[in-house]
């Protein structure tokens, strides 16, 4: 199994954007509101719970602030209301961006998020208008040094997994979003444990950006992440290994 990359892109962002930001708590405890709200309050008849919980813990999230915001979506406790946005547009180069929000208060998030693309050189499309370019798509990251090529394929396509891609020293796993949770456990039996576990948004296609392009797209995707109602930001660009070292010095 081949194919591109998703991983390298990620991580290679998150190379320059991480050692700025933390992931604030407040973020993933708002995406556990929203999914114990949808879904009800137990993460194993509510897979979208389960998972917003799974990144809390990730984080070092405490136990009983993770009880407190799922008691929160279930409204055993008062809360915010929060609803959940999609903003689309293009940055610099073209790249198309896709940003998912969770905010109390539209009306003063919408004006901030357009105000950011416009500051760093991009624009706010229409509903729909990058949509169409992205696709759900589980992702997995494991280290080489657990696994080679050959284990992960006959561990993967039993549980769901349809491309496996190689970047380095790491072994990139894709999947259906409804076999997610089945490649995660049958990577839990073998004893694999990923370096990275989640759903992510994966474009058809990608624009390659260098120079100053780049150096604006960093900037704006920084930006947003930063911004506390900003959930997630997906993006269609390539940058290279190169230009990456470049914008984290």
């Amino acid at each position: 199994m081949s194919g591109h990359s998703h991983w390298a892109r990620i991580k290679r962002a998150k190379s320059v954007t991480d050692a700025r930001r933390g992931r604030a708590w407040s973020k993933l405890a708002r995406a556990v509101i929203i999914a114990a709200r949808a879904g009800g309050g137990d993460p194993e008849t509510n897979l979208t719970l389960r998972y917003a919980i799974d990144a809390a813990k990730a984080e070092n999230m405490p136990k009983d602030t993770i009880e407190r915001a799922i008691k929160k979506g279930t409204g055993d406790i008062e809360g915010a209301e929060y609803v959940e946005l999609v903003f689309e547009g293009y940055g610099p180069g073209g790249a198309a961006i896709l940003c998912t929000v969770l905010t109390d208060n539209r009306n003063r998030t919408a004006p901030e998020i357009k105000k950011i693309f416009e500051k760093r050189g991009g624009s706010l499309g229409a509903t729909g208008s990058v949509a169409w370019m992205f696709s759900k798509r589980g992702l997995f990251a494991v280290p080489a040094a657990q696994a080679n090529e050959d284990r992960l394929t006959e561990i993967g396509i039993e549980a769901g997994v349809d491309d496996i891609i190689q970047d380095g020293d790491v072994f990139e796993l894709k999947c259906a979003p409804a076999d997610f949770n089945n490649v995660r456990q049958a990577l839990a039996d073998a004893d694999i444990k990923p370096e990275s576990a989640e759903l992510s948004m994966e474009p058809s296609s990608t624009v390659t950006l260098a120079g100053n392009n780049a150096d604006k797209l960093m900037k704006l995707l920084e930006e947003l992440e930063d911004h506390d109602d900003v959930q997630s930001v997906y993006g269609n660009y390539e940058i290279s290994e190169a230009e990456m070292e470049r914008l984290a010095q």
